[in-house]
């Protein structure tokens, strides 16, 4: 009897020590997180620090504490994704969620049958939804927040409430960031409402002034959103949660605001603009492009050739076997400026037979009607150039080939229309 006792006693003991052990833990991941969850901007330390005490509670969680611990890892991994822009972090934050999301319906193991179901954190969805984005660059799912926004569920104990409602916040900012992207401006607009102080509802104002020839007014609420931008995301890793809004290209914006600039009629200050936009983005095309129009305005003819030229070069440098309508198209308009017609008409005629953006075939095709009026074919060039000019952009030298069609006045002699 006494040796029954002996061992019942040492079964209790163990069993004690084996609860405090866990409670330990717990209490320790619990301290670790909530060094994470506190400060808007976590050290990396204790982002890592977290993730490290948060796998070590997670194989001895009780089933409805699982949705938690992996919520917790996630979060801390996130944290160290955010503060270090390792795309492999935020695809095990992107796990972590998912885990998170998974093991959900196990929160309702203690509740009963009888209770209902607890929906998912809203905070939650997003956070997986943003983190596998971040992971890959890949197109944005949309469809996980847009089902976030409308059951806005924050009332879980996974995370704080105030959390939640930023969260979702955040996944609004999203929403409008996929519908810009498509150009869907009204939409987009609705996403950004009461979301001044991000930038974005002053940047869509710009793009719809912009495609209305407003041009003055996109300056304005362009210049507005950059100031904006600069303050937020220019100085370093912004805090956790608002570094997980969708981030401005900075380089593209000042290329906008150096074209809005420009066609407002202030080609000066266009052209410091896009100096800054071409040292923010050296690889890319369309800012040199659109600073060889601003020395065109300035009556600067060598450095006119010199970005023409950059321009055409840079977009060869980033196609693949220089298949770049792009790239076609900027030669051509040097070699225009050149005055060698004949070689400009064969690149325009190579933009339009590689891939080019929608945006930019209108004009190729009048370039190269252009070219052709200007190396003596007055007749059906010139009429084809009279129906291009409808649907050029207005970066197109419009003036000049209209210009250039009234004086072409042709003769016939054999049947043969020339320019006279």
């Amino acid at each position: 009897m006494m040796k029954v006792c002996a061992l019942t006693l040492v079964a209790v003991s163990g069993l004690f020590a084996a609860d405090e052990a866990q409670l330990a833990l717990t209490l320790k991941a619990q301290t670790e997180f909530e060094r994470v969850e506190l400060p808007s901007r976590p050290q990396l330390r204790d982002a890592i620090t977290c993730v490290q005490s948060q796998a070590g509670r997670i194989p001895v969680a009780a089933p409805e504490e699982l949705a938690l611990a992996h919520f917790r890892k996630g979060y801390c991994t996130l944290a160290v994704a955010n503060l270090t822009s390792d795309r492999k972090e935020y695809a095990a934050a992107a796990d972590e969620f998912d885990k998170a999301i998974a093991s959900w319906p196990l929160r309702q193991a203690k509740a009963g049958k009888k209770t209902s179901p607890e929906p998912v954190s809203s905070g939650l969805q997003i956070l997986d939804t943003i983190s596998h984005f971040l992971a890959t660059g890949n197109d944005l799912s949309t469809s996980q927040i847009q089902a976030a926004e409308q059951a806005a569920a924050c009332t879980s104990n996974v995370m704080q409430t105030d959390v939640c409602r930023q969260l979702l916040d955040i996944g609004r900012l999203w929403l409008g960031w996929s519908d810009l992207r498509t150009n869907n401006l009204v939409q987009a607009a609705w996403w950004f409402d009461d979301a001044t102080i991000t930038g974005w509802p002053a940047w869509v104002a710009g793009r719809r002034a912009f495609d209305s020839r407003s041009y003055s007014d996109a300056t304005a609420r362009y210049a507005e959103a950059i100031s904006v931008w600069k303050a937020r995301w220019a100085s370093g890793s912004p805090p956790l949660l608002p570094g997980l809004e969708p981030r401005p290209d900075l380089a593209t914006a000042w290329a906008d605001l150096g074209a809005a600039q420009l066609l407002a009629g202030d080609a000066k200050t266009a052209l410091e603009t896009l100096d800054i936009a071409v040292r923010a983005a050296p690889a890319e095309a369309r800012p040199l492009f659109l600073r060889a129009l601003a020395h065109e305005r300035l009556g600067q003819p060598d450095l006119v050739l010199s970005d023409y030229n950059l321009a055409s070069r840079t977009a060869f440098a980033n196609s693949q076997d220089l298949a770049s309508g792009e790239a076609h198209l900027y030669r051509g308009i040097w070699f225009y400026r050149r005055r060698d017609f004949g070689r400009a008409e064969n690149e325009f005629a190579s933009a339009l037979n590689f891939e080019i953006p929608a945006v930019l075939r209108p004009d190729a095709v009048a370039w190269r009607q252009m070219a052709a009026v200007a190396s003596g074919s007055c007749g059906t060039a010139r009429e084809y150039l009279g129906r291009a000019l409808a649907t050029v952009s207005p970066y197109f030298p419009l003036e000049e080939a209209r210009s250039l069609a009234a004086g072409c006045v042709t003769v016939q002699s054999n049947g043969i229309s020339k320019r006279q």
